[in-house]
């Protein structure tokens, strides 16, 4: 039986795509950013290996003592394993490549697809008083991006508008339906967001309207375009909306963040800057 003395969780939200270079670490980093700018409180969990959320937040090697590999692995506590970001109401779970070896290491725990669930959902969690947890999974659909999966109410799917982009989602949907029926059965697709979208670019309006006709609602209305400030901003250990506020690309995730709220019916805790 759940305790009803607990308030009610933050809504968590895996951000994966088995593809790489897709938009994923980019979109989950400025996603979060600009949740935090309108006051939500958010997490960001780094599950990938290379470690870039944490990177592209300022996070350096050697402050990252503990990390993810603890908060699945280890016995630490998990204000040990926090860390603030620039970014008012931002906190991250920065990653090592500690990680690449945590596969291996939880074949032999029968209850490995739910760690990241049980760490999640730690009574010690609810003091943070966080609206959202991102999940920044890595580019491959392994035991990582399942405990991501497990322990996620839905899975947010960045979309490079580019080639067979759609051709990569068949996957990924048949890897949310298998979770749905073996550990997570409310486990829901949050939405495709498509990313690095050149509207000069014929074959990225094809993209978009192959992606609406095929998905409908699923797709969000906001769209990412490419914008070299994106790029540039990860390299500063910033966000973008903290490198060029007034940026194209900026202003495209303030723009999803309001639109990701509006879905969820989720108030700000604080008051936005």
């Amino acid at each position: 039986m759940s305790d009803l003395t607990r308030p009610k969780g933050p809504r968590i939200i895996a951000i994966a795509n088995q593809k790489g270079g897709v938009g994923k670490t980019t979109t989950t980093i400025n996603l979060g950013s600009a949740l935090a700018a309108e006051g939500f409180n958010v997490l960001l969990v780094d599950l990938d290996p290379q470690g870039n959320a944490s990177t592209g937040l300022g996070i350096e090697n050697e402050q990252r003592d503990y990390n993810t590999y603890d908060l699945l692995i280890g016995d630490v506590p998990i204000q040990d394993i926090v860390q603030e970001s620039e970014v008012e109401g931002l906190l991250i779970v920065p990653a090592t490549t500690d990680l690449s070896s945590a596969d291996i290491e939880l074949l032999s725990n029968e209850k490995r697809s739910f760690l990241l669930h049980k760490a999640l959902r730690q009574p010690d969690i609810d003091k943070l008083g966080l609206d959202f947890i991102l999940i920044d999974c890595p580019p491959s659909l392994n035991l990582l991006t399942v405990n991501a999966m497990v322990s996620a109410h839905s899975v947010l799917v960045p979309l490079q508008s580019e080639f067979f982009a759609l051709e990569g989602l068949s996957q990924l949907v048949l890897s949310v339906r298998e979770v749905r029926q073996t550990a997570n059965e409310n486990l829901r697709i949050e939405g495709i967001v498509l990313t690095m979208y050149d509207s000069r670019n014929r074959l990225s309006q094809q993209v978009e309207k192959d992606a609406r006709d095929n998905l409908g609602e699923l797709v969000f209305k906001t769209i990412i375009p490419r914008n070299v400030r994106v790029s540039e901003a990860p390299s500063f250990g910033m966000p973008v909306i903290e490198y060029d506020p007034m940026s194209k690309g900026a202003m495209a995730y303030v723009e999803l963040a309001h639109e990701l709220a509006r879905k969820n019916t989720v108030t700000p805790s604080r008051k936005g800057s």
